[in-house]
């Protein structure tokens, strides 16, 4: 397929891709419950997970749909390396990684708490959990994670996205903040590491304090966009400063 195309998830239980282009329903499938997550495997391949537990691939040019595999309790996110595995992260304390070319289960990796957040860099997978915890993976060898690190932001996470050189990783949280993180464990590069506060609002005297639900990394500019529960786009250039704020509604995930 050549166009522009837009996958959406929602809580209704439906997933819908449109023509970007055309601004058009191109074709939709639905869950059995509210769909938290979705992702393109190809440019006609898609994947969603939700509270039904199910993780369904859908076809575009033939709306083939099927059911590959589940978890115990609803899927939180999905992410798709096409080097590697199609990972899914669970409310159940786990991620799965599946082979899609055979839609089996290859491995499943506990994690200390409910999975909110994966994300591949390269064949490291990032995994942020309630309580704050932060295990990095090598999908590799997938005995234990290479490390385990507690978020250096105080409250619960929300998205982890890498940066596209792969040396590192950016982390939001449900307060208004989001923290770059890099893998290098050494004191040196450790020390580089910084937080910024975004998606506040002070209105009447009043600090409103916002979730920063999803971030999105160019990958060509180095630029970056933050979406919180403001209703608002921000996108950051290398150096922290804002170029561009959009207009109010509510992003749940946005991606370039």
């Amino acid at each position: 397929l050549e166009e522009d195309l837009l996958l959406v998830t929602s809580w209704e239980t439906g997933v819908r891709i449109y023509d970007a282009t055309r601004n058009t329903l191109q074709t939709k499938y639905y869950h059995k419950a509210s769909v938290l997550t979705g992702c393109w495997l190809d440019n006609v391949n898609v994947v969603s997970g939700g509270i039904d537990r199910t993780i369904r691939t859908f076809e575009l040019t033939t709306s083939v749909e099927s059911v590959i595999g589940e978890h115990e309790e609803a899927v939180s996110c999905v992410e798709y390396n096409p080097k590697y595995f199609l990972a899914s992260g669970s409310w159940d304390s786990t991620v799965k990684l599946w082979d899609i070319r055979t839609k089996k289960c290859v491995d499943t990796l506990q994690q200390p708490d409910r999975v909110y957040t994966i994300c591949f860099s390269e064949h490291r997978l990032i995994v942020g959990t309630k309580g704050r915890h932060v295990n990095i993976w090598d999908v590799r060898k997938t005995t234990a994670p290479t490390q385990r690190r507690t978020s250096s932001l105080k409250y619960q996470t929300r998205c982890i996205r890498a940066f596209i050189d792969g040396t590192g990783f950016a982390l939001s949280s449900v307060e208004g903040r989001v923290a770059m993180e890099y893998f290098d464990p050494s004191v040196e590069v450790q020390s580089r590491k910084y937080a910024f506060k975004c998606h506040r609002v002070n209105v009447g005297g009043v600090n409103h304090v916002y979730p920063v639900n999803t971030i999105a990394f160019h990958p060509i500019h180095g630029t970056f966009a933050t979406g919180g529960c403001d209703g608002i786009v921000n996108i950051w250039d290398g150096k922290l400063s804002l170029i561009h704020i959009s207009e109010p509604t509510r992003q749940a995930e946005i991606s370039y």
